[in-house]
């Protein structure tokens, strides 16, 4: 890696006007791209000290061989600029975001004679208008089979409609009045294009106009005694009623707006986005990005400069790209809606707002929903976000092939003589040093084997009640081996199990008698995996070499860079971020981690509810569960009535006036 002190620009050459920079690496290849509102100020900022640095922004300035700057007039030309370039440069530190899938859009070919109505999905074309994009391709086919009986446009490719002109006869929908079939001259071009219109006009929120003016039509063909012409239009109303329903509201003041939420783990960001027009939701895109050498980020831990920063990226790459598609269909409108909601602003929001305004061409507000509905539906379309994220990971590790790949990966990477079939996980999980909890999960063929899972109390250290991770390590690591060692010498012939020659163990000496299938932990892993860095990855290799355990691979995985730290090496392995080795650890560390919590919650649980219900006299463990099991929380107990608490099974009155009167609060007991 470069030095940084080899480029650093000196400090009185920076300009402290806005601008946008440029960090090249040796090959003069563009590797990032920011901007600033003083560019002395930011640049500064990357040599201070860099080893202060946040990991992702070491690694890139340490990658980097020289850095140029461009001066820009205002903060709001610096974002344009910002966004050109990632978008001609594609910087390897820049976070881009992709669609997670190509999405289906409704197509209008405005530019023909006869416009036409069809899927679509693929980059967008002058002259074609586009509604969508959808979840399915199918919800499209669905709502267009509505539509067409009362807006009878072209659906047909051109080689369909000009077979059926020469041959001057119309098509099945035509015949079904499903098609106006232009192909053979029933309607004029104008004509025709008048039912395009209406039609674009109803998918772009003009419902509740085109339904009145239907229900007017109806009336006075009603009026005129036309009661076929009549009944034909009181259906075609029922099938805008019935296509409009399929939308629901979300925002009943019928709000145009854009909902946009995230979520994050250590590797990838999930990124969804509700586009909200006339109060319904009118399409749904998702992104899963890969996240450059960031540090552990998800939903609760993730900081709010953090997640603004993500925000600010998304809103330039999206709505800038969204506009560049746009620019060259003069039909399509305006991709950047009145209002754009997102779960934080950003540093520059005022900037970003402003620039947001000048592509709509009039004000938009950017904004934090903090109540109401458009507060629900943010939680909704985070809730969405997660579930992206999680069902994206379930895909790939449920893929055998990615599964293989992983297994493979980390036989290679960690120079192992087998793939590590089964791999164990320690996490330990306290608060302050109190209640230490360990967890120990277990993955085999790369599926998680929850059947074997196990919990560990850890006892604190003497004196200041503190405890020590590495010691914590060691201690489960020594619990976890010492159970194979005793399941392996249950069949040392002393409990009636084979023994081999010589005393060794049988082959089958990890076979439960009784069950006829092997004990859980009569056999070690392939793979031992600590959540930490070289001292606890250390820890636990001095603990297998005191037991004797040789044929177990040990490595410690650190959060920060993911780093996989291997005893005895001054340096750690670095795995590919985007390989299935490192996504599989990734995954196993993080399944122990949330067993662990969830551990040490309950735990902690538990002890607050003995602390409130010990040293109450005749309540024994059966009564104390009841009750809390009953009320939900000692809290809620505490609130209860001496009536409430007699309800409870197992629970008398006397009983009950007892735990009443100890619950109490000190001025009803006085009162």
């Amino acid at each position: 890696m470069a030095d940084p002190s080899t480029y650093r620009p000196a400090t009185g050459t920076i300009p402290t006007e806005p601008g946008v920079y440029k960090f090249r690496d040796a090959h003069g290849r563009v590797i990032y791209v920011g901007k600033a509102k003083s560019l002395r100020s930011r640049l500064s900022s990357y040599f201070a000290d860099v080893y202060s640095l946040h990991p992702r922004t070491y690694q890139m300035v340490s990658t980097a061989a020289s850095v140029e700057w461009t001066v820009v007039g205002t903060e709001v030309e610096a974002l344009q600029l910002e966004y050109n370039w990632i978008k001609e440069f594609d910087p390897q530190f820049n976070v881009r975001y992709r669609d997670d899938k190509t999405y289906p859009m409704l197509a209008v070919t405005l530019n023909e004679e006869f416009p036409r109505l069809y899927v679509y999905r693929g980059p967008r074309r002058k002259g074609v208008r586009y509604f969508g994009p959808y979840s399915h391709a199918w919800a499209i086919r669905e709502t267009l089979d509505l539509l067409l009986r009362v807006f009878p446009a072209r659906t047909c490719s051109a080689g369909v409609f000009k077979r059926h002109n020469q041959i001057g006869r119309p098509c099945l929908l035509g015949y079904i009045d499903k098609c106006s079939a232009p192909c053979v001259g029933r309607v004029t071009p104008a004509e025709h294009r008048v039912i395009v219109e209406d039609f674009c006009d109803f998918l772009a929120g003009k419902t509740d106009v085109l339904i009145k003016q239907l229900e007017s039509s109806m009336l006075a063909a009603s009026g005129e005694l036309d009661f076929e012409r009549a009944a034909r239009l009181r259906d075609d109303v029922a099938a805008l009623r019935r296509a409009v329903e399929k939308q629901a509201v979300v925002l009943g003041d019928g709000t145009d707006a854009d909902v946009i939420a995230f979520a994050s783990d250590e590797l990838e960001a999930a990124v969804q986005i509700f586009h909200v027009r006339g109060g319904r939701v009118r399409g749904q895109r998702g992104w899963v990005v890969e996240k450059a050498g960031t540090e552990k980020m998800d939903a609760a831990e993730v900081s709010s400069s953090e997640l603004g920063e993500m925000v600010g990226q998304f809103l330039t790459q999206f709505y800038g790209g969204e506009v560049d598609q746009a620019g060259s269909s003069p039909d399509a409108g305006t991709p950047v809606p009145r209002e754009v909601l997102v779960p934080e602003l950003p540093e520059d929001a005022d900037e970003l707002q402003q620039w947001l305004s000048t592509l709509r061409g009039s004000h938009v507000s950017l904004r934090v929903p903090y109540r109401g509905d458009k507060k629900a539906l943010a939680e909704t379309v985070a809730r969405n976000a997660a579930e992206s994220l999680h069902q994206h990971k379930l895909k790939r590790s449920g893929d055998l092939t990615a599964r293989s790949a992983a297994l493979q990966g980390l036989q290679d990477g960690l120079d192992l003589d087998s793939a590590p079939l089964r791999i164990e996980c320690v996490d330990i999980s306290h608060v302050q040093g109190t209640d230490v909890v360990a967890s120990l999960v277990v993955f085999e063929d790369g599926l998680p084997r929850k059947s074997d899972y196990r919990h560990y109390s850890i006892k604190e250290a003497a004196g200041d009640g503190r405890s020590d991770d590495v010691a914590s390590i060691a201690e489960v690591t020594r619990r976890r081996f010492l159970r194979h060692r005793a399941d392996q010498e249950r069949g040392s012939g002393e409990d009636g199990m084979a023994t081999g020659d010589g005393g060794d163990l049988a082959p089958d000496a990890g076979i439960d008698p009784q069950t006829g299938r092997p004990r859980r932990f009569a056999y070690p892993p392939n793979l031992f995996v600590v959540d930490g860095g070289a001292p606890q990855a250390a820890a636990a290799q001095a603990v297998l070499d005191e037991l004797g355990v040789t044929d177990v691979a040990v490595v410690g995985l650190a959060k920060r860079l993911e780093e996989v730290w291997v005893p005895g090496d001054d340096d750690p392995l670095i795995l590919p971020r985007s390989s299935d080795a490192l996504f599989l650890l990734q995954r196993v560390r993080d399944e122990a981690h949330r067993f662990a919590i969830g551990f040490h919650r309950s735990k902690r649980a538990k002890r607050m509810t003995a602390s409130a219900l010990d040293d109450i006299a005749g309540l024994g463990p059966t009564r104390k569960n009841a009750l809390v099991k009953h009320f939900g929380s000692v809290a809620k107990l505490r609130e209860a009535t001496l009536d409430e608490i007699v309800a409870v099974p197992g629970i008398g009155r006397a009983t009950a006036q007892i735990v009443h009167d100890a619950l109490a609060p000190a001025e009803s007991a006085q009162g």
